[in-house]
């Protein structure tokens, strides 16, 4: 009797995708594995060990087409949707990146429902930090239920926000989402795009390895998973030892592909001052609580990196001064800071410096203020009494958690403890939209056409407290 279980990976040839397959492979006593892949040269490449040994059921298609999608998740037991595009990919093509992000959490919700047995199958979806956006000091610390807060000009972010709202409010019994933070893989030094100048240096992130996320896609699928981890949205983090202001990373970066010191081939004034997402995780040993998966930090991820950079790459670290030239021209580039500034881009200046005053206060290195902020979390408030168990949640607290966003609930009644089933919101714009409790609440979304629209955000925090508490922080950074 085969008791294995099926399961259905997206995204098996991306850096997190074949991390995963190391570890099911290493279990191929308990499960089977099979991937849905674009048919790509470079895609077919990765695959090819795998399907030639036999390892991998491999389905070339597309992750728009239903048809594809359905012939994965037929006689799946687990699906784990790791596909899509993601930055800076994603941010060159962002009617693609809608297309493939939103179409492709469709087809699957819509596949899983087409089963036999709907209720049988478990859905991990793998969302972004980035759906919270700018969280530097001194609201770096963050949880699930902060507010969503979508950077200017991220599409990839609202991409992502609208498909963790298809996930949550699914109506599938057995569905999680996972929101990815950061992933330390050796092939970052290959990245070389002006993404690299859009995030402050004295930001923060919580990064994982990626042999850690492979692990716990891995781990999602294991027997010993308890039935409360199902229904829920978890932060994928490091933990401590993963948490560093980006400076701090980007020294590791560059010293391990031999160059000690980053200053000597970048300039501050190149570095945006906000705009961007990452925050230290409140909650993330929450997750590794229920699904372990850690092991390594982001020291381990350093001595990875300069064991596996091609020495020629490490030779860079000689000649500091064309490196410098280089990067500078990368910075000078189409969607790079010093590009902005030459053409008088001021949407992209307003957004990511404030003003051209505020980027030349960080001119040189000797004026520079390297931040480590506090290590101690500050929880923000969202709005209703969370000390309660999740099964007294009464219609008094959406009251309270909608007027504390500016709005209303505007149900009449709910059945006491239901988290899952959509109910009717009014927004202070008057918008009216239905979400259940768990997006709300757990998920920190609120009315689509205001949370998904970064340009309504000043307006929306003059009548939101829970928003303004991530807005006027974000605001005073670059008037100081």
């Amino acid at each position: 009797m085969n008791n294995k279980k099926t399961v259905f990976l997206t995204g098996a040839s991306g850096n997190m995708g074949q991390a995963a397959l190391e570890f099911f492979l290493q279990r191929r006593d308990r499960f089977n594995v099979t991937a849905l892949v674009l048919p790509g040269a470079k895609d077919k490449k990765i695959m090819a060990p795998f399907e030639k040994r036999g390892e991998v059921r491999v389905i070339w298609g597309d992750l728009t087409k239903y048809e594809d999608v359905l012939q994965g998740v037929n006689g799946a037991d687990y699906v784990l949707h790791v596909g899509g595009m993601v930055s800076p990919l994603a941010d060159h093509h962002p009617e693609l990146t809608s297309k493939v992000n939103i179409g492709s959490i469709r087809n699957i919700v819509q596949a899983i429902k087409a089963q036999p047995d709907p209720e049988r199958v478990k859905l991990a979806y793998i969302g972004t930090v980035a759906q919270t956006g700018n969280r530097m000091a001194p609201i770096h610390w963050g949880r699930v239920g902060d507010p969503i807060k979508i950077s200017m000009f991220d599409n990839y972010a609202v991409t992502k926000a609208v498909a963790e709202s298809i996930v949550v409010d699914s109506g599938l019994k057995h569905w999680v989402s996972l929101r990815q933070t950061g992933i330390a893989h050796v092939n970052l030094w290959r990245i070389f795009d002006p993404i690299l100048f859009h995030n402050p240096l004295n930001g923060v992130l919580e990064w994982v390895t990626v042999r850690d996320s492979g692990r716990l896609l891995a781990n999602v699928c294991e027997e010993a998973v308890p039935d409360e981890f199902w229904g829920r949205i978890y932060n994928i983090g490091g933990g401590e030892r993963c948490r560093v202001v980006n400076h701090e990373f980007m020294g590791k970066l560059f010293g391990a592909i031999g160059l000690k010191d980053f200053r000597r081939v970048f300039d501050p004034s190149w570095f945006a001052l906000r705009n961007f997402h990452g925050q230290w995780y409140e909650d993330s040993d929450r997750l590794q609580q229920l699904v372990p998966f850690r092991s390594e930090s982001i020291d381990d991820f350093a001595r990875q990196m300069a064991d596996s950079v091609p020495f020629y790459i490490k030779l860079g670290g000689l000649f500091p001064s064309a490196v410098k030239k280089r990067i500078a021209a990368l910075a000078a580039g189409n969607g790079g800071p010093l590009h902005w500034f030459a053409h008088n881009e001021g949407d992209r200046i307003a957004a990511f410096f404030g003003s051209r005053a505020a980027r030349e206060k960080n001119a040189g290195w000797e004026g520079f203020k390297f931040e480590r902020p506090s290590a101690t979390p500050q929880r923000l408030n969202h709005g209703y009494d969370e000390s309660k168990p999740r099964s007294a949640l009464s219609l008094e607290d959406l009251r309270n958690a909608a007027g504390y966003r500016g709005g209303q609930c505007v149900a009449s009644d709910i059945a006491r403890g239901d988290w899952v089933t959509p109910q009717p919101w009014r927004c202070s714009c008057g918008h009216q939209f239905k979400a259940s409790p768990n997006l709300v609440l757990m998920g920190g979304h609120w009315c689509p056409e205001c949370t998904l629209n970064p340009t309504r955000y000043a307006e929306l925090a003059k009548h939101s407290p829970f928003f303004n508490q991530v807005w006027a922080p974000d605001q005073a950074l670059v008037q100081q």
